[in-house]
């Protein structure tokens, strides 16, 4: 069999598949042809078959559910890599080009159906792109050819004669997680519901798994939530891959960094303009010296947190401008800039100088503070960081996190702002945990955004969460207990920044 390609002249394909699960017999075929024919290594798959049983003993079944790529028409993965690495062809195929690729993982982050991964071998990540060297030269994906049962099609989805068009106009079939507004272009016939979504099984851990390892791989979702599956069917999930965090503590530990950088410049100038514009130590000195000192770790944290570091400069010599990494890069690198002609204004003696300068140090210390909602926002898939005051709450904790580490200075470099400071921090810490309130205590929107939560509050990052709670209340005390609360007010700041992280990606996504 073969796939004809559209001639030059003519226009391109629009390549869809069909999986038909009345067909599936959960032979591993399409797994093990798709690894021989693109070199895929041992631990990480393009595409497997994962198994589901249905039902209750004596009348049970087992359903099959092929995973892979779901060559999104409006691709997530495109829109945040900041490279272009991943991109959307012509014919409606989501390609990537290892070449360029700095291995950030905000397309593995943005993918809503958890079909990216990074190469062990090569660093970079890749996926299912529907054997595109094969299709161009007219012929079918390794998948398509090898399956015994033809449960596997694929075909223009333009074309009318194609049997992939015919089954998508004609039939009833499905695809995974609509809501997404992806529009993929991987259909299911006869797929289970239990199969297609991923929080429909339960997910027993531990030895019940067909792979044994399965429930101690990080980040998997087996805490007791009352309700972590969504099927009235009884369904348990017997075959499965692990399904881990892209994002680990680095991440988390940046957020609090850039939050101490930009927070301390503001509240620093906030400071200076309440006391009549003459500049103190903290404004003049201070300021820039602990934003560039956090915002010098902020960036060797993300280039840390690259699977390809030496590229990291790929983000602003071929930018790919919708992704919030190149827009949180130029941010930053404008914010570090103010920083340094502060400096070096405050060494002149320009006081003048370093006050201008702040029309241009607020919007961008304001933008580095939240840009980081929006790049988690860039994170379809993950329905806890779909959160539309994401970025108050950030710019809220900028303003503690800056007062806390200006507080830990001024003891002794310009006691009279330390009662201020307190009560900022105080202030601060309050909205902090009144936005906490507001998060946990309104009904989530959805199912795994409600998973994710329960995760955060009383699951594997309960801990982290509670001590940050403790900590801000006792910073709310800080003008009675004293300036040592702002090492108190950054330790629970950075508690809860990495229950956040962690607790947004701990569902799994296929």
């Amino acid at each position: 069999m073969s796939a004809t390609a559209a001639p030059a002249t003519e226009r391109p394909a629009r390549w869809a598949k069909v999986i038909d699960h009345t067909r599936c017999i959960g032979c591993h075929a399409c797994t093990t042809a798709c690894k021989s024919e693109n070199e895929v290594p041992i631990a990480v798959t393009r595409t497997y078959v994962k198994y589901v049983d249905v039902g209750a003993f004596p009348n049970t079944r087992r359903a099959f559910q092929v995973t892979r790529c779901n060559q999104c028409d409006d691709a997530p993965c495109t829109v945040a890599c900041p490279t272009g690495a991943m991109f959307r062809r012509a014919d409606g195929i989501v390609d990537f080009d290892k070449s360029i690729c700095i291995g950030c993982k905000a397309c593995i982050a943005a993918c809503p159906y958890d079909a990216i991964f990074i190469n062990p071998e090569d660093h970079s990540a890749e996926k299912c792109n529907f054997c595109a060297h094969r299709l161009d030269v007219g012929l079918e994906p390794a998948c398509v050819v090898v399956c015994p049962t033809e449960a596997i099609l694929v075909g223009d989805l333009d074309d009318p004669l194609s049997k992939v068009a015919q089954i998508v106009g004609r039939d009833v079939t499905a695809v995974r997680r609509p809501e997404k507004e992806t529009r993929p272009k991987l259909f299911y016939k006869g797929a289970h519901q239990a199969t297609l979504d991923p929080i429909a099984a339960r997910r027993p851990g531990g030895d019940m798994f067909m792979w044994s390892e399965q429930g101690r791989q990080p980040h998997q979702v087996t805490s007791g939530h009352p309700a972590k599956w969504n099927n009235s069917a009884a369904a348990v999930l017997s075959y499965d891959v692990p399904h881990t965090a892209p994002w680990d503590w680095r991440v988390s530990l940046y957020t609090w960094t850039k939050a101490i950088s930009a927070g301390g410049y503001l509240v620093a100038l906030g400071l200076a303009l309440a006391g009549g514009g003459a500049p103190g130590p903290l404004w003049s000195w201070v300021a820039p010296i602990l934003g560039g000192i956090f915002l010098v770790l902020t960036g060797a944290l993300l280039i840390w947190d690259l699977e390809h570091p030496a590229r990291f400069h790929y983000i602003f010599t071929r930018p790919q401008w919708r992704s919030w990494l190149v827009r949180g890069g130029v941010l930053i690198t404008g914010y570090g800039m103010v920083l340094l002609l502060h400096l070096l204004g405050s060494v002149a003696g320009r006081d003048g100088l370093i006050f201008w300068l702040a029309a241009a140090g607020v919007p961008l210390a304001a933008g580095t503070a939240v840009y980081t909602a929006y790049l988690f926002a860039q994170a379809k898939a993950r329905d806890l960081w779909q959160n539309p005051l994401a970025p108050v709450h950030m710019l809220v904790q900028a303003v503690v996190a800056g007062a806390a580490g200006l507080l830990l200075v001024a003891q002794r470099v310009e006691a009279t702002a330390v009662p201020v400071l307190l009560l900022v921090l105080a202030v601060g810490s309050g909205a902090h945990l009144l936005l906490v309130a507001a998060e946990h205590t309104l009904t989530p929107g959805t199912a795994h955004a409600s998973l994710a939560a329960w995760e955060m509050t009383h699951g594997r990052f309960a801990r982290w969460f509670w001590i940050g709670v403790v900590l801000m209340l006792a910073a709310c005390a800080s003008p009675w207990l004293g300036w040592w609360t702002g090492a108190v007010a950054l330790a629970g700041l950075l508690a809860h920044e990495h229950a956040w992280v962690q607790a947004g990606q701990a569902v799994p996504l296929a």
